[in-house]
């Protein structure tokens, strides 16, 4: 039997880099987070791609995405993981996902959905003192190695474009339909 490998020699320097991370406290972290800022600065929310905010939580287009249409589900509190949040936070990010999927399915037809929670660094969050959830639209035969081999994503509409469609539609079905 052949086995065969698929190096990523890149990625050690992200790993080695995670063991000399010090610890962030919770002031300094929650200062730096930008989804703290972009829940401060509601005027701003169009050019921070904040497509909802509910009074308990935002719902906001990923600028590093996976695949087009990548949204983030993120509460109002900036605490690391779901034992921070109440069961009525956790309920209103659930219903966020719903209507994320109702607008992005309308909005550019994906076949299927991934919706993931990465709690710490270990697991892949990228931002690990603020929890939030991943809502990734998903294509029959859209996976491929281009983010291994080429360190490359193909995304096949401009961020700003797909963000006034979900607006729209938003506004259509007046989305979000989270009860306050």
């Amino acid at each position: 039997m052949q086995n065969d490998n698929l190096w990523a020699p890149w990625r050690i320097g992200y790993l080695q880099s995670l063991e000399k991370e010090p610890p962030i406290p919770a002031k300094e972290m929650e200062e730096g987070c930008f989804l703290c800022r972009y829940w401060n600065d509601p005027a701003h929310d169009a050019e921070n791609l904040v497509l909802w905010r509910t009074s308990r939580a935002l719902v906001l287009m990923n600028r590093f995405p996976y695949t087009g249409g990548h949204l983030l589900i993120a509460p109002a509190d900036h605490v690391a993981d779901l034992h921070g949040l109440g069961p009525a936070t956790l309920l209103e990010m659930i219903l966020l996902a719903r209507d994320a999927q109702t607008a992005l399915t309308e909005a550019i037809a994906p076949q299927g959905f991934n919706l993931g929670i990465n709690i710490r660094r270990c697991a892949g969050a990228g931002l690990p003192g603020h929890v939030h959830l991943h809502v990734v639209p998903r294509w029959d035969g859209d996976t491929n190695f281009m983010t291994t081999v080429s360190h490359v994503r193909v995304i096949s509409q401009a961020l700003e474009e797909l963000f006034g469609q979900l607006a729209e539609i938003s506004r259509k079905h007046n989305l979000p339909t989270v009860p306050e």
